[in-house]
């Protein structure tokens, strides 16, 4: 199976595009994100996400753990991006 030069010429001209574009890393996370969101919407995966949702925009009064948590704010993702950027370094 032969393909047409300029087919080849074009497929040449888009990979090089995309290393050109690869270069700077900003654009690699982009390429990158694109090539995933492409890929999942061509072969989807079956998996969807479901976050179990229970109490979500109506909080109790009531509940004085809950609402002394939320006004202490999360601190969870605080920690978890020290933690990775402690081991980073």
């Amino acid at each position: 199976m032969q393909r047409s030069p300029m087919k080849s010429a074009v497929m040449l001209g888009v990979g090089a595009a995309a290393v050109w574009m690869a270069m700077k890393p900003e654009n690699r996370t982009k390429i990158s994100n694109m090539a995933t969101q492409m890929k999942d919407k061509i072969m989807p995966s079956g998996k969807q996400e479901v976050i179990p949702v229970q109490k979500a925009g109506n909080p109790d009064p009531l509940d004085v753990e809950d609402n002394k948590m939320v006004s202490e704010g999360s601190m969870y993702g605080v920690n978890y991006y020290n933690e990775n950027l402690q081991e980073q370094r």
